[in-house]
C-alpha cells in the first residue's frame, strides 16, 4: 500500500509539472510590431488566442469595429475583428504547442500552426503542408 501511495504522488506532481509547463502560453501576448494585443486562453485542454486590441481594429470614427471583410466564407465577413479568435485548436504535446490554425484576418487565409516559447517570447509559425515552407512570428509577453 505504502507504494502504490508514492506512485500515485509521483504521478500527481509529474501531471502538475507538465500542466504548468503547458500552461505557459496562456495570458497577453503583443505582436512583434506592436499593432496587436492577442489573449491566450485554455478551453477543453486546446489553447486558442483572440485579438483584444489592433490598431486596425476601429473605423475612422474609433468607435465602430471594422469586420472580416477578407474572410472566405461569406458569412463570417460582417463579424466584427474585436475580440476575434485567430488562434485555435492548439495542443500541448511532447513538450510543444502543435495542430494548431492560426488566421491571418489582413488576408483572410487560415495557416496550420506551431507555438514555441524562447526566453519568454512566443514564436509561431504559420505554414501549409509542412512546417520547413512557412513563416514565424514573434510575439513578446505583454505586462
Amino acid at each position: 500500500m505504502k507504494h502504490i501511495t508514492i506512485l500515485v504522488a509521483i504521478l500527481l506532481v509529474t501531471t502538475n509539472t507538465l500542466v504548468a509547463q503547458a500552461d505557459k502560453i496562456l495570458g497577453y501576448w503583443e505582436i512583434e510590431s506592436n499593432n496587436a494585443k492577442i489573449v491566450i486562453y485554455k478551453q477543453n485542454n486546446e489553447y486558442y488566442g483572440k485579438t483584444v486590441w489592433s490598431s486596425k481594429m476601429y473605423e475612422a470614427d474609433g468607435k465602430t469595429s471594422k469586420k472580416d471583410v477578407n474572410n472566405p466564407d461569406p458569412k463570417l465577413r460582417s463579424r466584427p475583428t474585436k475580440n476575434l479568435v485567430i488562434l485555435t485548436n492548439l495542443k500541448y504535446k511532447d513538450g510543444a504547442w502543435k495542430d494548431g490554425k492560426i488566421y491571418d484576418p489582413d488576408s483572410g487565409k487560415t495557416y496550420d500552426c506551431t507555438v514555441d516559447i524562447k526566453n519568454n517570447i512566443l514564436e509561431i509559425r504559420g505554414y501549409i503542408g509542412i512546417a520547413l515552407v512557412g513563416y514565424t512570428v514573434k510575439w513578446h509577453r505583454y505586462k
